[in-house]
């Protein structure tokens, strides 16, 4: 049973501040005023403990959560700070797999209600100055941040990490990122700092560049994982999937089982090996069993969730929070791939989501399922099925995302292939289904 005061304290919270996960692009802040201004009342938390910081387009969550496991498993009490939630809010903030509890939630809005109100910042702002100050007072032996949106002007981006992290760089966020890759790349890039080591997940040929150039302006030792470590999937393995880790071409782990199923966790494992290589270059003492042991139970220790979660076999539901066209691209890719008789697709997106990039992507032999997610953002079911049908994608509209999905099983065959997606919010409504 909730706690009223957390209750109280939330729905406080969601009233009076706003929300880029409800509202979009009004609730971004393009400086981080409010945010030092924040940690400066609290006493700069942010100074005192280590830290990771995690940016890129796709799989920052993902490498993020791996991150965390190893470092737990290594025996260390490791922060973790992502967004947004699926469930409930104290999902953004944990320390060795447990999230906050309410009563701390509610301790911190009332410490710092009056300064909250006078420096009216974001609920982003005032949720990665809450994850400050827990990590702080806990004493934890360090935290990985994820960045929210971008990097430059992230709201996280107020740290001295001892290692920075950029996945990838793909399009999204236009509108606030800027309309080239280059543009984002070097917006995602500013999270790099002064003699901070850089690990970039992909070499893009036309973006290398822009990371060279920043990581040598700030003398930050720059490495690319994927020109260090190669990782091919070989099978599915229960909940997760066997890969094989060749490091300089030669074999490292033969058979390296994660429980993470996506075939594009193959691109994460690199990204996070390299991290972990220079963290170990460091003092950190990371050993080979920590690894495998660690990649085994991601989901167990920190409580990842949302990415190729299985939800259901006969039919299999499989729901994913991909949201943008290069990751869509490589869960379309994988879904292909799975045996079915036919393939169903609950699809609901937010309003200020470019569907000209993202509905050439699904394929137009599904059955679809549009609906909308409980959120001010999200795009209404009706226009969505419209817009789709431009595309080729037909099918009917649902009020909401649970009415969408139990329609899409009940019609369903016992060996059809159920897909849940669009955007992390689509997916929050379902992951405890049924």
């Amino acid at each position: 049973m909730t706690n009223p005061a957390y209750r109280e304290t939330l729905d406080f919270l969601y009233e009076q501040l706003p929300m880029f996960q409800r509202m979009g692009a009004a609730a971004f802040k393009k400086d981080l005023t409010n945010t030092l201004a924040l940690c400066k009342l609290l006493g700069n938390p942010q100074k005192q403990f280590k830290s990771i910081h995690v940016a890129g387009t796709n799989g920052k969550g993902s490498v993020s959560h791996m991150l965390a496991a190893i470092l737990q498993e290594a025996g260390y009490k490791t922060g973790l700070y992502t967004s947004p939630h699926l469930q409930d809010f104290r999902e953004r903030i944990r320390i060795n797999g447990e999230m906050i509890s309410e009563s701390d939630v509610v301790e911190f809005t009332q410490r710092t209600k009056a300064q909250l109100l006078n420096i009216q910042p974001s609920f982003f702002e005032w949720t990665v100055a809450m994850a400050f100050d827990y990590f702080t007072r806990k004493k934890v032996d360090i935290a990985i941040i994820e960045t929210g949106l971008g990097g430059r002007l992230d709201s996280t981006n107020v740290i001295t990490p001892i290692l920075s992290v950029i996945t990838n760089i793909g399009w999204d966020h236009m509108d606030l990122l800027g309309d080239t890759l280059t543009l984002i790349a070097t917006e995602k890039a500013g999270i790099i700092k002064a003699d901070v080591p850089v690990i970039v997940g992909q070499r893009q040929e036309e973006l290398a560049p822009v990371f060279e150039r920043i990581a040598n302006e700030k003398r930050a030792l720059l490495k690319f994982a994927d020109q260090r470590f190669q990782v091919s999937h070989k099978k599915y393995a229960g909940v997760g999937a066997v890969y094989e880790v060749k490091a300089a071409q030669k074999v490292r782990f033969a058979e390296l089982f994660v429980d993470l199923a996506g075939n594009y966790q193959a691109y994460n494992i690199a990204t996070v090996l390299a991290a972990v290589e220079v963290l170990q270059r460091n003092g950190w003492d990371i050993e080979d069993e920590n690894l495998i042991a660690a990649f085994g139970k991601v989901r167990s220790l920190t409580g990842f969730a949302g990415r190729w979660t299985v939800l259901g076999q006969k039919p299999l539901i499989i729901a994913d929070t991909a949201h943008n066209s290069d990751g869509l691209q490589l869960v379309m890719e994988q879904l292909a791939n799975l045996p079915r008789k036919e393939s169903r697709i609950v699809l609901g997106v937010v309003n200020d989501k470019d569907l000209s990039q993202i509905l050439p992507i699904f394929p137009k032999s599904a059955i679809y399922y549009f609906c909308k997610s409980s959120i001010p953002r999200a795009l209404n079911e009706v226009i969505l099925a419209e817009k789709a049908a431009t595309f080729g994608l037909l099918g009917r509209s649902f009020i909401d995302v649970k009415t969408a999905l139990a329609t899409a099983v009940a019609e369903s065959h016992a060996d059809d292939l159920i897909y849940v997606g669009g955007s992390t919010f689509t997916v929050a409504e379902i992951i405890t289904w049924p």
